[in-house]
């Protein structure tokens, strides 16, 4: 079966250093600030210019003044700063954050992803991305294998406007976690009870799969 939403968060929380300086993005990503796991100590920014996001806050600890950039309320740990986007895009601009994990409606091949509009679809504006996957030192993508209606996500070039080209090094979906590579998208693990032929099966992109895939580690 494949990964739940929440499975999925815990496998991208994985890819937290000690040290990190981390943005995440509108959806998927966000919830990886409630999964950061025990004795990594990251620093989450957002770009609407808060450095020391903590996790979402309970109900009854809700501040309507303090949100991320995706407009959801947050809480901060002790030594947050608050500052202008001026200063936090400057942050992501300069090559300040040290991994990005963003939502994407696809992904192609060669690392291009596109994740701000459907043409005809009312959308918010690209926001922070177009800085994040030309600024950020590494890019994983959190998202599901395949649309609602079934449609396959994982090109070999992507059909709606880009957000960037070549930027995205790692793809975590609810079937498997892939990294792009010059030759294509090489299979690195799979969901439990997920089979390499499923995964060929809902992948357009070029599949690269080498000896025996592991199982997350969930």
């Amino acid at each position: 079966m494949p990964l739940t939403r929440e499975q999925i968060v815990k496998r991208a929380a994985q890819e937290l250093q000690d040290g990190y300086y981390v943005n995440l993005g509108i959806g998927i990503p966000t919830l990886v600030a409630n999964a950061i796991p025990e004795g990594v100590e990251v620093i989450l920014q957002s770009e609407n210019g808060i450095l020391g996001l903590g996790p979402f806050p309970a109900e009854d600890q809700v501040d309507a003044d303090l949100i991320n950039a995706g407009k959801q309320t947050v809480s901060v740990l002790a030594g947050a700063a608050f500052f202008s986007s001026a200063d936090s895009f400057a942050m992501i601009r300069a090559g300040k954050i040290d991994l990005s994990i963003l939502g994407a409606m696809q992904v192609s091949e060669t690392g291009d992803i596109a994740n701000w509009m459907i043409p005809g679809a009312m959308v918010k504006g690209m926001g922070g991305a177009m800085d994040l996957v030309a600024g950020a030192k590494r890019l994983v993508v959190t998202m599901e294998h395949v649309s609602k209606k079934g449609e396959r996500k994982l090109l070999k070039a992507c059909t709606l406007p880009l957000t960037g080209v070549g930027c995205v090094n790692r793809i975590i979906t609810d079937y498997a976690v892939l990294d792009v590579t010059p030759q294509g998208l090489k299979l690195v693990e799979l969901a439990p009870s997920v089979t390499v032929e499923q995964v060929r099966e809902l992948t357009e992109a070029t599949l690269l799969v080498e000896g025996v895939v592991p199982e997350m580690a969930l």
